[in-house]
């Protein structure tokens, strides 16, 4: 039945609805939660009554006797990334067209911010997880499990065969990154990462070096130039340090498409020139990558079909606890732009 107490003054209740059509609290309920089971005139008059009033039944209260809420939790590395905004959309499609809503949360790639989540999640019963992990430990995840909430890794291979998982083959996507600037003549490069923690990140790296040895190349071909975050300020920072080098590389990779459109306005800003004296590749082929000043040569994850992915899996294990996991890891692609055409040597 639907909550039978009115909630603050003006709030109107399944009483007021039920005295306004002149029938019971339980018919109101049959009308609200099984329609069929109710005359087409008695059905009428209390929509019209709903209608009238603007009564609106407590979620909470439906949550409570259910025991989960109609709500599927999406909990990202950093919604100011319009790579996780285009997971978001691919989510959010498929889990409203399963008549679920989604609540989408940031943990700023803060492992702490992450665990505070996890907690409120448990605390609204809500009905699934969306996770892209902060915390490389996984403690996290497995504070989470004892709550049996079911929950899919995006963005990130699940480790336990008992999760589901959609991620993009980040040791692959790094190898194409650093290969293509091997051909176009490259052999000083350097690799703008993020925090260590994020597996992501770890990932992209060993791609690029994995690159160097397939081409005969010492680890040292590549410098590393680590950030605190993976945005905007931490390239123009990273861009920073690397201008006050005196052997500045010629080429660099870096762990995502905001530090890299943070790393080409600091070149912007000293004179230098892309690609001319400086080569760059990002990664996500975020929108603004192709719309930067210099288009910026990126490696495109399909983050939609990640999201929908995702989603899709998070939903058959709700119909089906026992479904067989699946951990999907789909492929990288590199999108080559004017940001790494001119060879070394060879500024116009």
């Amino acid at each position: 039945m639907a909550s039978h107490t009115a909630g603050p003054a003006g709030t109107v209740g399944i009483k007021d609805v039920a005295r306004a059509a002149g029938v019971s609290v339980g018919t109101v309920s049959n009308v609200i939660n099984r329609p069929d089971s109710v005359a087409e005139s008695t059905r009428a008059r209390v929509l019209s009554a709903i209608d009238r009033l603007g009564y609106v039944r407590s979620e909470s209260a439906r949550q409570l006797r259910a025991g989960s809420s109609r709500m599927i939790s999406l909990l990202v590395l950093d919604m100011g990334n319009p790579f996780f905004v285009d997971v978001a959309r691919g989510a959010e499609r498929t889990i409203r067209d399963a008549g679920l809503g989604v609540m989408v949360c940031n943990s700023a790639q803060d492992p702490a911010e992450e665990a505070t989540y996890l907690s409120l999640f448990a605390e609204q019963r809500v009905r699934g997880v969306l996770l892209t992990p902060a915390d490389a430990t996984g403690r996290n995840i497995d504070a989470f499990r004892r709550h049996h909430i079911p929950f899919v890794l995006v963005d990130r291979v699940a480790e336990d065969s008992a999760d589901c998982s959609v991620s993009v083959d980040d040791v692959v996507g790094g190898a194409l990154a650093v290969r293509h600037l091997l051909d176009s003549g490259h052999r000083d490069l350097a690799y703008v990462g993020g925090p260590a923690r994020i597996r992501q990140v770890q990932d992209r790296r060993d791609g690029a070096h994995n690159a160097l040895a397939a081409a005969g190349l010492p680890p040292e071909t590549l410098r590393e130039i680590p950030t605190e975050r993976l945005d905007v300020a931490a390239g123009r920072d990273a861009g920073a340090r690397l201008l006050g080098l005196a052997d500045r590389p010629t080429a660099v990779f870096c762990a995502n498409d905001l530090l890299a459109l943070g790393l080409l306005q600091a070149m912007f800003a000293a004179g230098v020139r892309v690609p001319e004296e400086v080569a760059i590749v990002g990664y996500d082929d975020i929108e603004f990558a192709a719309a930067a000043a210099v288009p910026l040569t990126s490696v495109r994850q399909p983050a939609e079909r990640m999201g929908a992915m995702a989603a899709g899996l998070l939903l058959d294990e709700l119909q089906d606890p026992g479904h067989p996991h699946q951990s999907v890891v789909l492929q990288p692609e590199l999108v080559v732009r004017r940001s790494t055409l001119t060879p070394p040597g060879k500024a116009e």
